[in-house]
């Protein structure tokens, strides 16, 4: 025989005044009213034979009992709700995918046509941001984010390329070799101050300590620099890939890794979703042999 479960609707009241810890707005929340649901609450501890909250002057505060079911709760409710979407978007809803300002600018953006060419079924929303992402709140499918923060263990992750950087510079500033450019004025992005220090300690340089240095408060800001004759930039391979195929930067020492990588957050598996295996597929061609 199945085990009896209590009245769902009595467990969503519960999960609702627990998440809020207020009556009142769990009835606001569910369209019923404040009665009602200390109603649903007061069934369901005589169903389980425990108190769910403590009620003391005018405040509800969960016991331990309540605080347990609530985290079941809360897990169960999010599974159905990724369920329920999984089965609604039947691979016809928009992808909506986060990704970093620059990123998105400099490379994404170019070559988008290519992806709804190759997936015309799959229409791609794009969303600029950066750093760490809460797929909860932003109500989004996918994170390409540069892999220097940490995210939640629970999050699937795919790598889509490692990381390659150099300096750039526009041609007309490179006089000499390619050390030459280590010698120009520099300029820094306010959101990676230390990528000059990096590279040269990364490829074991000797620092020329050359005069000045400009910072701009975002890397794309750092680039259009670059490009404007400022100096020289350190400039991640797929962000400068572009500007140095069009002749409006030079990278005259290449490029090299630097522990990072650009990686692919998903709330939910790839294996359950056709449009974010083929986005993710599609990503690491373009970085392909």
């Amino acid at each position: 025989m199945a085990a009896r479960v209590p009245a769902l609707s009595a467990l969503r009241a519960f999960e609702s005044a627990a998440r809020h810890l207020n009556f009142g707005r769990a009835g606001d929340e569910l369209f019923v009213t404040h009665s009602a649901i200390s109603k649903q609450v007061r069934l369901l501890e005589e169903d389980l034979g425990v108190a769910l909250f403590e009620r003391r002057n005018r405040a509800v505060f969960l016991t331990d009992a309540g605080r347990r079911l609530l985290v079941t709760m809360s897990e169960v409710l999010r599974q159905i709700s990724d369920c329920c979407e999984e089965i609604r978007v039947g691979g016809s809803a928009p992808l909506v995918v986060s990704c970093e300002p620059t990123f998105t600018q400099r490379w994404l953006i170019p070559r988008l046509p290519r992806f709804n060419a190759r997936h015309p079924d799959v229409e791609v929303h794009v969303l600029a941001a950066g750093g760490p992402v809460s797929f909860d709140r932003s109500h989004i499918d996918l994170a390409l984010r540069r892999s220097d923060f940490s995210w939640s263990p629970e999050l699937f992750v795919e790598t889509v390329v490692e990381e390659r950087v150099g300096p750039v510079c526009a041609p007309r500033l490179l006089a000499s070799g390619s050390d030459g450019i280590l010698s120009l004025p520099r300029i820094h992005s306010a959101t990676r101050r230390d990528a000059w220090s990096r590279y040269i300690a990364d490829n074991l340089l000797a620092d020329p300590n050359p005069p000045g240095n400009q910072v701009f408060e975002h890397f794309y800001l750092s680039i259009e620099a670059a490009i404007a004759g400022l100096g020289a930039a350190i400039g991640p391979e797929p962000l400068v890939a572009d500007a140095v195929e069009s002749g409006q930067l030079v990278a005259p020492r290449g490029y090299s890794g630097n522990g990072y990588s650009y990686i692919l957050l998903s709330r939910l598996p790839f294996e359950g979703d056709a449009r974010k295996r083929n986005f993710l597929s599609w990503l690491r061609r373009q970085f392909g042999p």
